[in-house]
């Protein structure tokens, strides 16, 4: 302490004008990162690190010719759709859209082939499709073939035929695919050890490709949906319109975040300082902790920008936690100053700032450490996104305690503050109150923490990772509305494919379907075994329509899409009678080539031999549990149905999206694990003292289970985003016992006496806990306004540990205390 003590008089309270020129030029080199700050809120972002799910989803959409890349326009005209100017407007409002640059074709009920002419059959379908687009199709004749096609209700049209729908498809370009792949090779061969430095340099140059086209590619796809949204509302004067579909749901997002990030970072701010002007009443204890805050977050945004290192929907709250984190440093060294500002008034100034600094390094060092350690305990989750939150929150809060207590002393040196007479030293505060209930109500104080405890464990065992996507929103934003239409009008929202490879060719068959007595076009061979030479066999179609047929009578699947499909549409084609096994081997024939992206290709591969099942799921259903319709569907499959379990895949956004849910009870459990080891460990260190250790880690546990187990007692699940309010809670509690119990032993030395040391605790440590919590608790309120329902969790929740820690450090911690005497007899 010495040594660091002649340093801050020799360097930074001796030049306090050098300290701030040169971190005016750091402040100015990461400001040239800021162009390239960016969100991220694609499906890399919300997969687990190593789940090979993604890699698989693509994999089926090549394979399917399928993608999720287009917008979903619903519309439910004011008056009846079914008519000349009914069909028209629609006809308007279609032709807009596919005139953007950006879209490369649009699907509805205007362009599909109808297929109801009665002179139709499977010999005649090329010549006899008609739409309503390209024929004089009677209105009424139309609804009719549209509702009677398998194909279309709940999809392009609700069954009441008042809803409609119009998919605006927006296609990635190959290079998107051609960089990610090249850049996943390269960094396979990274992570493998066996890349060169070649391979090495090119991975950074790919990778920095990569980053640059996504940035480009998500600036135009904003401006296309911006388009989109000028179309639609020119036609809202006669109908309800609501957008959908995945790209607008990312691009809402990102622009939810991006106002998080300014509006409400700065709306957060504004609270903070208003407070702090409140409670100081010196323009001086306003304008240090704004610079603190305001430095570290900018050498943050500029270093993660100049790393592109991207910020996504978990991360996406970094800011405001460097805010408190960076704010709670201050105004314990702004508290502490004015109590020996008051204690010595003649003092001098550098003095006063020399014996503040000395005197809070040391608790504040073990404060950022173990809250660095609260967040480094992220890093063992198994997502991506939160791995790199805890990265993120370790490096902000390094950078926040170093600008602190470089940037505090040297501001004060320059402009030290004059002794506010309105604040006596003597002067018994509001936290005094928390001494006398302590003292006066001890046993109440345990009695009530266990029950607390006990509470705690019984809503920690009704916390649940089960939410609707949904639910992130709020009901009056589109995306929320959107989804309800598309739910409860146009066959359910979310997509999973069903994915099924066919059995491999037996060895002494020799590829030959037939080499055995059973011919598989013309019988139904039984038991017999299936061949891959093709899927257009009796027994495989059987087989695929008691799996669509399994798949369509779940309630939490909507529209259901398979081969079945195609054939039933087929059926009806030919006279309703379906089809023969001879008639079924000559399908991809029959079929005109028009129509074969439509009603083959995106559910037969014979090139891969498999055969896929597109499936949307209903997310407004109450009852949806993914993770057990998941379970469920691979065992009906499997067990029920024969197919072995290498030839099952389930894939698509729903399972990713799942597979990340799942792993959040296993990642909470083990950063509470790994924070309150770490901690225990930390406050052995510090205090040297096991007594005491456990003692400072009671009332962390408090808070951090009163969290949770409110969020298991209200009903709400964790998420993305609520995963991360466990450790954030353990990291502010931390700071409140860490200064706490350090004031306590240095006050406990002067008298020997442990009551009279709490309440001498509680008007002076107990301030600045006090008004660190108030002024976080105030600031996070403004987080309510978010669209993100994500966010308004989070405010309420780091607002509500904030008091759950302020209560436990002014209460149960000295209860402990006083009880057991860690520092000695009185």
């Amino acid at each position: 302490m010495d040594r660091l003590g002649a340093f801050y008089d020799r360097v930074i309270l001796a030049h306090p004008w050098l300290v701030l020129i040169l971190l005016g030029l750091l402040l100015a080199g990461t400001a040239l990162g800021f162009g390239q700050f960016r969100l991220d809120a694609s499906a890399e972002s919300l997969v687990l690190e190593n789940d090979r799910s993604l890699e698989q989803y693509r994999r089926v959409n090549r394979i399917f010719t399928s993608s999720d890349d287009f917008l979903v326009v619903t519309y439910t005209p004011d008056q009846e759709l079914f008519t000349r100017s009914g069909l028209e407007r629609l006809a308007a409002l279609r032709d807009e859209l596919a005139a953007l640059d950006a879209v490369s074709s649009t699907n509805s009920i205007l362009n599909v082939p109808l297929l109801h002419s009665p002179d139709l059959n499977l010999d005649s379908v090329d010549s006899e499709i008609k739409t309503i687009d390209t024929d004089d199709v009677p209105p009424e004749t139309a609804r009719q073939a549209l509702l009677n096609n398998p194909l279309y209700p709940n999809l392009l049209i609700g069954e009441n035929a008042e809803t409609t729908a119009i998919q605006v498809n927006l296609p990635t370009p190959k290079q998107y695919f051609e960089l990610l792949n090249q850049r996943n090779d390269l960094r396979d061969k990274v992570q493998a050890g066996s890349a060169s430095a070649a391979e090495q340099a090119e991975l950074k140059r790919i990778s920095s490709e990569f980053i640059q086209f996504t940035e480009q590619m998500g600036n135009e796809r904003d401006q296309t949906i911006g388009q989109v949204r000028d179309i639609l509302d020119r036609y809202r004067d006669q109908a309800t319109i609501h957008l959908g579909g995945v790209p607008m749901i990312v691009a809402d997002m990102i622009r939810f975040i991006k106002n998080d990030l300014s509006t409400f970072g700065v709306g957060v701010l504004a609270f903070l300082l208003l407070t702090l002007a409140i409670i100081f009443r010196q323009w001086r204890w306003v304008l240090v902790p704004l610079l603190c805050c305001g430095f570290t977050v900018w050498l943050m945004v500029g270093f993660l920008g100049w790393a592109q290192w991207p910020v996504t929907v978990i991360s996406s709250n970094f800011i405001s936690l460097l805010l408190i984190m960076t704010l709670s440093l201050t105004i314990h060294l702004i508290v502490r100053y004015r109590e020996f500002q008051h204690d010595e008034p003649e003092a001098a100034p550098r003095d006063i700032l020399h014996r503040t600094l000395m005197a809070m390094i040391k608790p504040c060092f073990y404060m950022a450490i173990t809250t660095i350690v609260a967040f480094g305990s992220l890093t063992f989750s198994g997502i991506r996104p939160v791995i790199d939150f805890g990265w993120m929150m370790t490096l902000g809060l390094t950078v926040a305690f170093l600008i602190t207590f470089l940037v505090f002393p040297a501001l004060l040196r320059l402009m030290p503050p004059p002794v506010d007479e309105r604040v006596a030293s003597n002067r018994i505060p509001f936290t005094d109150a928390f001494a006398r209930f302590t003292e006066r109500f001890g046993g109440t104080v345990l009695v009530g923490s266990g029950i607390l405890a006990v509470l705690c464990v019984i809503g920690l065992s009704r916390l649940t990772v089960e939410n609707s996507f949904i639910d992130y929103f709020k009901p009056s934003t589109e995306i929320h509305q959107g989804m309800i239409t598309i739910d409860n009008h146009l066959g359910g929202t979310t997509p999973l494919d069903v994915v099924i490879t066919d059995k491999p060719a037996p060895e002494n068959g020799g590829g030959d379907p037939f080499a055995s007595d059973c011919d598989p076009f013309v019988q139904d061979c039984g038991s017999g075994e299936e061949y891959r030479d093709t899927w257009y066999t009796y027994q495989k179609m059987q087989q695929l329509e008691e799996v669509h047929e399994y798949l369509d009578s779940l309630p939490e699947t909507g529209k259901v899409l398979s081969i079945d499909t195609t054939l039933a549409l087929l059926a009806q084609v030919n006279q309703g009678e379906p089809l023969d096994a001879l008639e079924l081997a000559f399908v991809p024939a029959a079929v005109p080539e028009d129509l074969k992206d439509i009603l083959l290709t995106p559910y037969i591969s014979e090139e891969h031999d498999k055969a896929r099942f597109s499936i949307r799921i209903l997310e407004t259903n109450p009852d949806l549990k993914r993770q057990e319709l998941l379970d469920k569907i691979r065992h009906h499959l499997t067990q029920k149905l024969g197919y072995d379990e290498d030839r099952v895949l389930l894939s698509g956004m729903t399972v990713m999206y799942n597979n990340m849910l799942q792993s959040l009870f296993d990642s909470q459990i083990k950063t509470i694990g790994v924070v309150f080891g770490a901690i225990l460990v930390m406050f052995l260190i510090l205090f040297r003292s096991l007594t005491l250790a456990l003692i400072g880690l009671a009332p962390n546990l408090i808070a951090a289970g009163s969290v949770l187990g409110l969020m298991g007692w209200l009903g709400i699940p964790l998420d993305m985003m609520t995963i991360t309010v466990a450790a954030i809670t353990v990291g502010i509690a931390v700071d409140d016992t860490i200064h706490y119990i350090h004031r306590f032993k240095t006050e406990f030395a002067k008298d020997r006496d442990y009551l009279a040391t709490m309440h001498r605790c509680h008007r002076s440590i107990g301030q600045a806990m006090f008004f660190t919590s108030l002024t976080i608790i105030t600031g996070f309120s403004i987080l309510v306004l978010s669209n993100f329902i994500p966010t308004i969790y989070f405010g309420l929740f780091t607002s509500f540990a904030m008091f759950m820690a302020l209560v436990g450090a002014l209460t149960l911690l000295p209860r402990l205390i006083v009880l057991i005497k860690p520092f000695g007899r009185s």
